[in-house]
Parts: structure tokens; C-alpha cells; sequence
């Protein structure tokens, strides 16, 4: 092997780190969301965890050097990202998640990947779509299946409007992860600073308005499961998602989704005690397979 070759594989080998990483994140969030709204509203949730999250990232950028965009089109699709990597999304999974059953949106949530494909394939061409990755993105699926628990279909086709919201949102994560391809020239800091930043500006004052965060008693557990949620499963998360999907691309990076629900179960058990079965342990053998497949050289077509 060259010298070329194994800094390759170790440049490959970081990036998976990473995604777990990312997973990790973002699949913990539902166990902060769980804890925080015990004595707190979910507006007022979502604009600490995007408040504390922009503070934190704009002390980043700062310290990295990476300067805000100073020019108004740039903004605007910043705020376009903000909309459809965050704002849009959290706010259809959870009106859906009222409807259906958590596992069932689990699920239909984690579809991003194949979305991520279609998209690439029928539409914007910038990836390579192979079938290899078409592949993996229908086992990952397949394994979040078994990980939730087959049982979780049953409810498919009811309350049908809530059922597609969870699958609205799924389509604009991969949506999201295609069109931040426009930043590539950005630092990842400035990009998720400025997303960020746009959150805050739309939610603070719907929260201030409706919630009157200033009346409320959050007990220390639920504030500390928000700050967890802004430091980790934000500000953490978005500066890994912005540096990924430059190297592993946008079908890449969206195959976390795969993992982050292996992630929120094993989560379950340590944290919850809920049960280790068979099924879960094949669900999360195929999660694996599926994102070494969409991340291999052959499934990115090189």
C-alpha cells in the first residue's frame, strides 16, 4: 500500500469515526428531548438548544478564524439551510410524533438516505449513485426495521397526515444535505454559525411569545438535558455534519440516520433498561453493513 493509499484509508477511517460520532449526537437528542419537556415546553426547548448552540458556535468560528459572510445572498441561503435542515423538520417530527407511534416515526424519519439517492440520481447528479448505494441504503433501511421492531408497521396507513410529516421530514434532511453543497467555500464553523444564528431569529420570539419562558419553572434535570441537547446534539453535531459532508458527500453523510437509530435504542437499554433481542442485534449488523456500503469506494463509484 502507498503512502497515498494509507493516508486515504486513514482519512476514510476518521470520517466513519466521525459519522458514529455524528450519530451518536444526534440519536442521544431524543433522550434529552424526553427529559427537557418533562417541565418544559417544546418551543422554549428548541430556542435554548438553537440559542446556546449559536453562542457556541460563533465562539468557534471565532477561535478558528472562520468569518461570517458579509453579503446578503449568501444569508438568505443560509437561512434556506436553516429551514430545511432544522427548523422545518424538528417541526414536522414533532407535531407527527403526537399522532404516531414513536417507533413507526422512527422509521419513516430514517429514510433520508434513500431520498438522498433518488435525488442525486433523478436529479441534481453532483454524487455518484450506484447501485451499491442503492443497496445500502435499502438494508440500512431494512435494519432500522428490525431495530425498531417489525411490529411497528402495523400502524402504517393510519393517521396518514402525520405519517407523512415524519416522511416530509426525512425528505428535506436529504434535501439539506445536498443543497450545503453550495457552501463548500465556507468554513464548516461559519456555515453552521450562520444556520444557527437563523434559528434563533425565527424561534426566540415565537417562544418569548407564546411560551412566556420568564413564568416557567424547569426543573435542573430538564434544563441540564437542554443544555446537553444545544452543546452536543447542536453545536457538535452541526460542526460535524458541515465537515462530512464534504468528504463523504451528501448520501454519506444522511446514512448516519441508519445508525442514529441504532444508537437511540442502545441508548434505551443502558439508560432505560429496555430489553436486547435478536432482531435488534441483526437490525444493527445490517445499519452497519448499510453505511460501509454507501461510504465504500465501489458504492461512491471510485
Amino acid at each position: 500500500m502507498t503512502v497515498a493509499n494509507s493516508r486515504m484509508q486513514a482519512g476514510r477511517g476518521a470520517d466513519l469515526a466521525l459519522l458514529g460520532l455524528l450519530a451518536l449526537f444526534w440519536g442521544s437528542s431524543y433522550l434529552f428531548v424526553k427529559v427537557a419537556v418533562e417541565t418544559m415546553p417544546p418551543l422554549t426547548l428548541i430556542a435554548i438548544r438553537v440559542g446556546v448552540a449559536a453562542l457556541l458556535l460563533g465562539a468557534v468560528a471565532a477561535w478558528q478564524g472562520a468569518s461570517l459572510p458579509r453579503d446578503g445572498a449568501t444569508w438568505r441561503a443560509l437561512l434556506a439551510q436553516s429551514l430545511i435542515n432544522s427548523i422545518l423538520p424538528w417541526t414536522l417530527l414533532a407535531w407527527g410524533q403526537q399522532y404516531v407511534d414513536s417507533g413507526l416515526a422512527g422509521i419513516l424519519n430514517s429514510t433520508s438516505p434513500i431520498f438522498a439517492f433518488f435525488i442525486t440520481l433523478l436529479w441534481t447528479k453532483h454524487e455518484d449513485a450506484s447501485g451499491v448505494r442503492l443497496v445500502g441504503a435499502l438494508l440500512g433501511l431494512a435494519g432500522v426495521v428490525l431495530i425498531v421492531g417489525v411490529g411497528a408497521l402495523s400502524g402504517l396507513g393510519q393517521q396518514v397526515a402525520a405519517q407523512l410529516a415524519a416522511v416530509a421530514g426525512a425528505m428535506l434532511y436529504a434535501l439539506a444535505a445536498i443543497y450545503v453543497k453550495r457552501f463548500h467555500a465556507m468554513h464548516p464553523a461559519a456555515t453552521a454559525t450562520g444556520t444557527m444564528i437563523w434559528a434563533v431569529v425565527l424561534l426566540a420570539p415565537l417562544s418569548i411569545a407564546v411560551d412566556r419562558p420568564w413564568t416557567l419553572d424547569p426543573s435542573a434535570q430538564s434544563l441540564a438535558a437542554a443544555l446537553a441537547l444545544a452543546v452536543f446534539s447542536t453545536a457538535g453535531a452541526l460542526l460535524i455534519y458541515f465537515r462530512l459532508v464534504r468528504t463523504l458527500g451528501s448520501l454519506g453523510v444522511t446514512s448516519q440516520s441508519y445508525l442514529r437509530s441504532g444508537v437511540s435504542v442502545l441508548l434505551g437499554m443502558l439508560v432505560l433498561g429496555e430489553s436486547f433481542t435478536w432482531t435488534v442485534g441483526l437490525g444493527l449488523a445490517a445499519v452497519i453493513v448499510a453505511v460501509v456500503l454507501i461510504n465504500s469506494r465501489s458504492g461512491r463509484g471510485g
